[in-house]
């Protein structure tokens, strides 16, 4: 029999964090996130609270943990969509229809009991955090920024009658095989056109003192149309200025400004650390900082974080900027790839930016969904 508990208690705290790292120790493809970011989900000033409810439940049979899932009310989205929607997140379990079938069970009632008609995800509490489920790709690397899971997840999902809504793509881009300085070539004649040019910054801190607000307001307004995004808040601000701090190197980072000095087009990319934190299952021990230390200074993998345009430069052609500089950072030594992370399959912009690139689509993730019965 399968019991299923809302997690209060520390220890059930620490059971629902464990039980992915545990399901899938010695798993090559799984990247932990951050073990003390995860915590944190359960703090009373947790970053996201302000804009949502969330609940955790907790899978046994005879006492053992089988299986985990979060839902989340996030209220911004429902607001900004019109919707009456829960979220599921971070469902970990075993290949057991059964423990599928109570934990949704769990969150749907919880969605039932507050009005809302309809059940979607995996997303998180924002486009933050990991999303989608993985349904193509499973004998890669996940990145850091993306959860991985078993093939059986899928099924499990199907069966509790959820279907897609939508599909993300993920690439590795390798530089075009002719280095003839063609994107460079291209990107100097725009910029002179436009009167262009590329932001300075002395260091990360100068960079987030210059950038941080226009970067912000750009992300706003060049991903407002794309599924499942909120707007920033302070909170999620203060986040990424954090993440910034610790894994940026300026090296990867691009940012275009006009002759105003106004901010038309961005792209910020991440050295990889998911080799970085397997070991020590997302702890920062004094050996995991090493490695962390030395994937960012000697990055072989490279994942893209941010890409944004301006809406009002979209069709002028200035994205092959970001190309260029992006084909730069892949010629730099020791670097064999970027990672794309997630691209809706029907974003024709994004998708049409890696043609540019020799690219190998090698993962596909999903989001599903359920009309809730009255």
């Amino acid at each position: 029999m399968i019991t299923v508990k809302e997690v209060q208690t520390k220890r059930e705290q620490r059971e629902f964090l464990n039980f992915p790292l545990d399901l899938y120790r010695g798993n090559p493809y799984f990247v932990p996130p951050l073990y003390g970011d995860e915590k944190k989900i359960f703090r009373k000033d947790y970053i996201y609270n302000d804009t949502c409810e969330a609940v955790y439940y907790n899978a046994y049979r005879d006492g053992k943990m089988v299986g985990r899932i979060s839902g989340i009310l996030q209220k911004a989205a429902n607001e900004k969509y019109n919707e009456k929607r829960v979220r599921f997140t971070r469902f970990d379990a075993i290949d057991d229809q059964a423990v599928a079938d109570a934990l949704f069970g769990a969150v749907e009632a919880w969605a039932k009991a507050r009005g809302m008609d309809t059940i979607c995800g995996p997303l998180g509490f924002s486009d933050l955090e990991r999303e989608g489920l993985l349904i193509e790709g499973f004998d890669q690397l996940s990145t850091f920024e993306e959860q991985y899971n078993a093939p059986y997840y899928q099924k499990l999902i199907e069966n509790c009658g959820y279907g897609k809504e939508v599909d993300w793509t993920e690439s590795k881009i390798y530089p075009p095989e002719k280095n003839d300085g063609a994107l460079a070539r291209v990107t100097e004649k725009l910029m002179a056109r436009y009167n262009l040019h590329f932001g300075p910054a002395k260091n990360v801190n100068d960079f987030i003192n210059r950038y941080a607000d226009p970067l912000f307001e750009l992300i706003d307004k060049s991903y407002d149309k794309l599924y499942g995004t909120v707007p920033f808040t302070d909170g999620m601000k203060k986040l990424m200025i954090d993440n910034f701090r610790l894994i940026i190197d300026l090296d990867h980072v691009a940012v275009l400004l006009d002759e105003n000095d106004n901010l038309v087009c961005l792209g910020v990319c991440f050295p990889s650390i998911a080799k970085a934190v397997q070991p020590s299952r997302g702890h920062l021990t004094p050996a995991a900082l090493v490695r962390l230390l030395w994937a960012i200074k000697h990055p072989k993998i490279i994942d893209l974080g941010l890409i944004g345009i301006d809406p009002l430069w979209a069709n002028r052609g200035i994205s092959v900027a970001i190309s260029a500089a992006l084909e730069k950072m892949l010629r730099e030594d020791g670097v064999e790839y970027a990672e794309t992370n997630l691209n809706l399959e029907d974003n024709y912009a994004i998708q049409n930016q890696w043609k540019r690139f020799k690219a190998v689509q090698h993962k596909r993730r999903r989001s599903f969904v359920k009309v809730l019965e009255d």
